[in-house]
């Protein structure tokens, strides 16, 4: 059997080269994202050495695109979106308005086509979910008012996103470009009238499917989805159930893009967005998500592959308009907007500086412009090149508006200065609105500024899922001094309302941690089940407290072993307690058999 084939090679290639990179930019303090974009510029045609298969990355990052349009509609969330709907609607459409007008005016003035410029324009004026919710986790920021308007400003941007996807397609079959087949629908809607429908009669029988399409999913997928879950869930077959979430996801989109002309990327998010609706639904993620992560990062590198570096060193002034609209455009828009929402420079500025990025959309937008012929190879070099540049910069942007912006907009001096030309601006960036109220520990300090927890002598439980949970439970009714440390967001909610005091972020964050106040707790329980990130904790509180009680979690001997090595005085491993308590069980119903005076035994082998 021949190893060196085009498909292995090439993803073989494309995710050791995005783990190299991608394990190197986290060390760096960014996002792996642009570890994978910087290992598909490397295995493409555009650099030197090993060139990966040029005709497989595209089909590859197709599924990448599949899987990663299902795991946004999987985590959709409407509730979000309609508590700062009055602000995030209209201002993310005004923004996404104004960004996509810059990115078509400097497509028009490159000599593009106008459908081209308007593909540039949209993709530039998307921002990145990923980017964005990890900014606002490392400061603690998404429970508060201004992370909130932020998440729901994002999520109008994906809906943008997912209409864009349905016209775009629609746009170059009017212009005529790359040879898009004419729709036999609108044909036939010609013949009957009489005249050439144009615009319009594509856009009416896009809509007609489109349509079809949603009614079916909402009739039937509705229901049926969830039954065929629910059923595989019966079963108790983690492999079933795991390959029925992925047939779902590969099984819609293929179905609506095949039936109803919708695109794949289309298919996948509603197909995420039905799903998430049923008590499945976090499973399903959870089972998805190695692969969705996979494709993802071959998708990332099929992208960064495209990428031809002498075209932007050749001609720089084109990416300098990219960036300026990215960094500059969009930002100053969205402050205004905010401004004119009667929200305070600290919101204003949040969402600027959450803004100033692009990520993923923008490749998937860029890669059907060009696929359809609107964009031109250009313009998907310099939204990758902004992409890269934007993401890399945007830490230095957010501490820039936190530590120097703020400040001097809430300085008296400029306060004055700004009186004396428009009396409405300074009480606009003075007072804020009536807001719901932040979450436990938040209120008293100035937004943004997290404060250590006032807790001695306490117990820090890391994580509320199933193990988590009983802790928290058995805590607090002995009513023992305690914190949690945690990062979901049903979960952060359903802690508050109790009335219990948490730590938004993840545990292994340095920053996150100390916030915790570990040198005066006396005892610290990691719950969460990922051996590598809780031994990141264990590590972190020993070097804090030689002194603390450590206790974790493990699934098997080795991480045992791992987290017993980075300092942890107690290691639980599940099966080995469940497997005690059987046998205890055993010892009580029939002590002739398993005398109290023998040991457990060690298990023979692991499994």
């Amino acid at each position: 059997m021949p190893h060196d084939t085009p498909l292995i090679s090439t993803i073989v290639a494309g995710l050791v080269l995005a783990f190299v990179f991608g394990a190197l930019a986290n060390r760096l303090r960014m996002p792996p994202l642009v570890g994978y974009l910087v290992a598909g510029i490397l295995v493409g045609p555009h650099t030197p050495g090993f060139v990966a298969d040029q005709s497989l990355a595209p089909e590859l990052a197709e599924l990448g695109v599949i899987l990663l349009m299902f795991g946004v509609g999987l985590h959709f969330s409407l509730k979000e979106l309609l508590a700062v709907r009055f602000i995030a609607i209209p201002g993310a459409m005004a923004q996404i308005g104004v960004a996509t007008v810059l990115g078509w005016a400097l497509g028009v003035a490159m000599g593009w086509s106008s459908a081209g410029g308007l593909v540039f324009g949209l993709a530039v004026s998307v921002a990145s979910t990923v980017v964005l919710l990890k900014a606002l986790q490392e400061r603690r920021l998404v429970e508060t008012e201004r992370g909130r308007i932020a998440v729901g400003w994002l999520i109008v941007e994906d809906l943008v996103t997912v209409l864009a996807l349905v016209l775009i397609p629609a746009l170059a079959s009017t212009t005529g470009h790359g040879g898009v087949a004419r729709d036999p629908l609108v044909g036939l809607m010609g013949s009957v009238l009489g005249f050439d429908p144009g615009l319009a009669g594509i856009l009416a029988v896009t809509a007609l499917k489109l349509g079809a399409f949603l009614a079916v999913m909402l009739l039937i997928g509705r229901r049926g989805i969830p039954w065929v879950l629910h059923h595989i869930a019966h079963t108790g077959s983690r492999e079933l159930f795991r390959l029925g979430v992925l047939a779902i996801a590969l099984g819609v989109a293929y179905g609506a893009a095949k039936l109803f002309g919708a695109s794949l990327a289309l298919g996948a998010f509603f197909a995420g967005t039905i799903l998430s609706e049923s008590e499945l639904s976090q499973r399903a993620a959870q089972e998805s998500l190695p692969l969705r992560d996979a494709f993802a990062v071959l998708f990332f590198v099929s992208v960064g592959m495209l990428f031809d570096p002498r075209a932007l060193v050749e001609n720089p002034l084109p990416l300098l308009g990219t960036l300026a609209i990215i960094l500059v455009g969009k930002s100053i828009t969205a402050f205004l907007i905010v401004i004119l929402f009667r929200r305070g420079a600290a919101i204003a500025l949040t969402i600027s500086a959450s803004l100033a990025q692009i990520g993923e959309f923008s490749f998937i937008l860029a890669d059907m412009g060009v696929t359809l012929h609107l964009l031109p190879e250009q313009g998907r070099s310099l939204l990758l090149a902004g992409a890269i540049i934007s993401i890399v910069l945007n830490p230095m942007i957010f501490a820039l508006c936190e530590r120097v912006i703020r400040p001097a907009l809430e300085a008296r001096v400029i306060r004055a200065a700004i009186a004396s030309v428009v009396p409405l601006v300074p009480a606009l960036l003075h007072a804020e609105t009536p807001a719901p109220p932040e979450p436990a520990g938040e209120g008293a300090y100035p937004e943004g500024e997290a404060a250590p927890t006032e807790l001695t002598d306490h117990v820090v439980v890391v994580g509320y899922g199933r193990v988590g949970g009983i802790v928290v439970a058995a805590l607090h009714e002995s009513r023992v001094p305690f914190l949690v440390i945690e990062d979901a967001d049903q979960s952060i909610a359903l802690l508050q309302s109790r009335g219990i005091e948490v730590i938004v972020g993840n545990a292994a964050s340095p920053d996150v941690l100390a916030l915790a106040n570990l040198p005066a707790a006396r005892s610290i329980v990691v719950a969460i089940p990922g051996a590598f990130e809780a031994g990141q904790v264990v590590e972190q509180a020993r070097a804090l407290n030689p002194a603390i009680l450590i206790i974790g979690r493990a699934h098997s001997d080795a991480e045992t072993e791992h987290l017993s090595r980075l300092g942890a005085d107690t290691v639980i491993m599940g099966e080995r307690e469940i497997a005690r308590g059987m046998i205890d069980r055993l010892r009580r119903s029939a002590p002739a058999i398993l005398p109290a005076d023998v040991a457990s035994p060690s298990p023979l082998a692991d499994g």
